[in-house]
């Protein structure tokens, strides 16, 4: 039966454990007595819940304290054991995928390089399948226990009704590829087991804004600066959080030639691939036949060599003219958005970071408006390379949460549950 406000018993029970299951996985361990004015539920609801949270094993005993006077208060937590999700990071060099538990500890791990096929779309999806058989088989896990698959990839996810996920990569040659439906026909995981794909850069977003460095602010900015340049929006009006294609933002009239075919990108000038490509021109020496990782390490090293050792002039020109580059790309968001926070995460923002941060920080507030540029912060992420992974992971965690600890049914279709739902729930009434 539905209530005045359309919703039913089974709407209320849902979100009743959706809110415990919340406050314990973000502010526990914690009592039945601290649920009560945590939730807003009354003991017996709360007592209600947790019975039921505990017979589905996804909730624990986790130790006692004590009380004034009373009998000692048991501890409750979200069992980790209570689901399993799998994390997946489409990069520039190699496909990650992890296998988290549902306290986001990682149980196994496999790199698959992306070598001369890079961006093949059925190496790409080979990986991921015969990645999730591997991690599965290594933990001991049965795909059954899985919550849910979720993917980072480059370029802009659009839904289909008919094929679900489908990804427009214009700077890596995917032109509307169907990677949910490929991935639904190529791996051999249960139909309820729900696939989530979403932009890498967003993925990043997500886990810094749930662990990382975003916590607790209400705007924030968070870049992916890998081989190409990407972020996620994260403000009061896109809760959810937005992947935004801040990288092919025009930072140069009839400048260089960016890998998407246009000129003048912030890609073109401060990704990692065209960093390499633009040391080479100048006269700078990459070590040939090695990845982007390796030939970035080459040339910091040129740039910011140990003590005694003579600096390559040409290295450390390009550095600092990149510094101003991505100063005045941030810029462009600070003066956009207004954010509180920008974080700089992936592969080459974090190699980059240490050494150049302040110069970013400095040309970003010399080209921004003076208001907004003094009230951000502009930091290095917290959560290290597999900060995609982890975020991937989150996709499935937070349906999984929203869906009160009920798993989703076959072949799963309808609005899907945004990260931020649960991140807004953190804070206690």
């Amino acid at each position: 039966m539905a209530g005045r406000n359309g919703r039913t018993v089974r709407d209320l029970r849902r979100g009743n454990r959706a809110e415990v299951l919340r406050r314990l996985y973000f502010d526990g361990p914690m009592s039945r007595f601290e649920l009560g004015p945590a939730t807003g539920l009354s003991s017996g609801s709360v007592s209600n819940v947790v019975a039921e949270l505990v017979a589905d094993g996804l909730v624990e005993e986790a130790g006692s304290v004590d009380s004034d006077g009373g009998r000692p208060r048991t501890l409750l937590r979200v069992a980790p054991a209570g689901g399993y999700m799998i994390g997946v990071d489409v990069g520039e060099t190699r496909v990650r995928v992890e296998l988290f538990d549902l306290a986001l500890t990682e149980l196994a791990r496999t790199d698959r390089p992306l070598e001369h096929q890079r961006y093949d779309v059925e190496v790409v999806v080979g990986h991921i399948r015969d990645g999730i058989e591997e991690v599965l088989a290594a933990a001991g896990i049965a795909p059954e226990q899985l919550l849910g698959a979720g993917i980072g990839v480059p370029g802009i996810v659009a839904r289909t009704p008919e094929r679900g996920a489908v990804v427009h990569g214009q700077t890596i040659g995917w032109d509307a590829v169907p990677v949910e439906s490929l991935l639904r026909s190529t791996c051999r995981l249960p139909d309820s087991v729900p696939y989530f794909i979403d932009n890498g850069a967003k993925t990043l977003g997500q886990a810094e804004m749930w662990f990382g460095a975003g916590r607790g602010a209400h705007s924030a900015v968070v870049v992916l600066f890998g081989s190409g340049v990407g972020a996620c929006l994260v403000t009061e009006e896109v809760g959810s959080g937005r992947a935004v294609e801040w990288g092919h933002l025009t930072v140069r009239v009839r400048g260089r030639r960016c890998r998407c075919g246009a000129l003048g990108c912030l890609e073109a000038y401060a990704g990692a691939e065209s960093l390499i490509d633009r040391w080479r021109e100048q006269g700078g020496r990459p070590p040939e036949h090695t990845d982007e990782e390796t030939a970035l390490t080459a040339l910091l090293a040129a740039a910011y060599p140990p003590e005694g050792t003579e600096t390559d002039p040409v290295a450390l020109a390009l550095l600092e003219e990149t510094a101003e580059y991505l100063g005045a790309g941030l810029s462009d968001l600070i003066n956009l958005f207004q954010p509180e926070r920008i974080l700089i995460g992936g592969w080459a923002g974090l190699q980059l970071g240490s050494r150049f941060l302040s110069a970013v920080r400095r040309h970003a507030r010399a080209y921004a408006l003076r208001y907004p540029a003094e009230r951000v912060t502009i930091d290095l992420g917290r959560l290290g390379p597999d900060a995609v992974t982890v975020g991937a992971a989150i996709l499935p965690l937070a349906d999984f949460f929203a869906r009160g600890g009920r798993r989703a049914e076959p072949a799963h279709e309808g609005r899907r549950p945004t990260w931020r739902t649960a991140l807004e729930e953190r804070t206690p009434r």
